[in-house]
């Protein structure tokens, strides 16, 4: 997913994408297979992506304030 995707989506389904994603991350570490390991570095950068906008907002409400 990629950060222009993520702005499109509410807070809240980000949220909700975030939880599944890091299921989805827990999942694929205990299952160490060839694949985990590009699937595991996928599902990090697109949790920081979430995260990084989830920080951006916060910056821009305080700045409002």
């Amino acid at each position: 997913m990629k950060f222009k995707d993520l702005q499109k989506i509410s807070k809240a389904e980000r949220e909700e994408k975030l939880k599944e994603l890091k299921i989805e991350l827990a999942k694929s570490e205990t299952g160490a297979s060839k694949q985990g390991g590009s699937k595991r570095k996928q599902i990090k950068k697109i949790i920081a992506r979430i995260h990084t906008l989830n920080n951006k907002e916060k910056l821009l409400e305080g700045n409002k304030q």
